[in-house]
């Protein structure tokens, strides 16, 4: 279920609600009580990404790197092959 923010017009009050995407949008507000809450745009948590994988998914020590890395992030001659890695 997602997670949404919602902000009061008339006290300024914001909160975070767990409802189904079918579920009606959240009208009063918890701290004023009046019927003025308006359901806020915010980003997703997580990023999409190349071939059907997440950009961040599993990716450990220097493999993090991310868009704008490409070229560096394909090079693996350099990297040391094998057991054990430096921790940082």
């Amino acid at each position: 279920m997602p997670i949404y923010e919602y902000q009061c017009r008339a006290c300024g009050h914001q909160l975070e609600a767990l409802q189904r995407i079918s579920d009606a949008p959240l009208t009063d507000c918890p701290a004023c009580q009046k019927a003025d809450l308006q359901k806020k745009i915010s980003a997703a948590g997580f990023r999409l990404k190349g071939g059907g994988w997440y950009e961040t998914d599993f990716k450990t020590g220097s493999k993090k790197n991310l868009a704008g890395d490409g070229a560096k992030a394909q090079s693996s001659s350099d990297k040391p092959s094998g057991g054990t890695a430096a921790a940082g």
